[in-house]
């Protein structure tokens, strides 16, 4: 074969054998990882979850109003609905790490514990307690929790509309942080970007998987702390992944 035609196959794009080879052009965009930080107000999805059930059970069943003497169904729904809801407060208050959580299961089972035990050998005690429980009748009716759903709702979209205007995105040989209303854009070096992961509430890593990631870009000498980020551990996953290939990628250019 002659020169001349090494280099029509060289500039067809084909190999010897006829076979198309792909550009550099012609290769994938590259891959992009968003990092978005978020406000807790989105761990409060059980009780927006819940509030729309409420409403739609009482809605179909006609309770525009409701009587806490004569209607049962009005009055579990709102014990339901204060159950989940002073939980869900209760996890987005407090944070529980590792040990602390730990420590918590330990009490609510001594306390579960404790309360069989007193049943059990003192029984003239609890009847004055459960007495008092069973009087506790609260009630809400469906206009409520509609109210409450549509309030939520127009929260959380709310806040994904904001997280348009402020969020982190590591592509390429760059960290890149887009922020305020005219998509301002502060650019860091990527290449031997360290990131380290915490997980400071294990019930918010049961709801959506969230956690910290604290990234410490070479150039900066305070490390940036994003909290709140969804599914903080594929994130991670993803970023080393991405933080590998660079740095191989690196070597390769050097070395030729």
């Amino acid at each position: 074969m002659t020169s001349e035609e090494n280099n029509s196959n060289e500039d067809s794009g084909n190999d010897g054998g006829g076979r198309e080879r792909k550009s550099s052009s012609g290769s994938k965009k590259p891959h992009r990882i968003l990092l978005v930080p978020y406000p807790k107000f989105v761990f409060m999805y059980p009780t927006l979850i819940v509030s729309c059930v409420c409403w739609l059970v009482l809605w179909v069943g006609g309770f525009k109003t409701a009587n806490p003497e004569e209607d049962i169904l009005p009055v579990v729904m709102t014990q339901i609905f204060l159950a989940v809801s002073m939980a869900n407060l209760f996890v987005l208050v407090f944070d529980f790490p590792r040990a602390t959580s730990l420590t918590l299961i330990f009490l609510v089972t001594t306390a579960a514990l404790g309360i069989w035990l007193t049943v059990t050998f003192q029984p003239d005690l609890i009847p004055a307690f459960v007495g008092f429980i069973t009087s506790l009748r609260p009630v809400a009716n469906a206009n409520f929790f509609m109210c409450t759903f549509l309030g939520m709702l127009v929260m959380y979209i709310a806040i994904f509309i904001s997280t348009k205007f402020n969020y982190w995105e590591l592509s390429n040989n760059e960290l890149l942080h887009h922020h305020g209303m005219l998509s301002d854009l502060k650019r860091y070096p990527a290449p031997n970007l360290r990131v380290d992961k915490e997980i400071n509430d294990v019930f918010e890593y049961i709801l959506l998987g969230s956690g910290r990631l604290i990234l410490h870009p070479t150039t900066e000498k305070r490390a940036i702390v994003l909290d709140n980020i969804l599914w903080v551990s594929k994130r991670e996953q993803e970023m080393t992944k991405m933080l590998g290939s660079i740095k191989v990628k690196i070597g390769d250019d050097s070395g030729s």
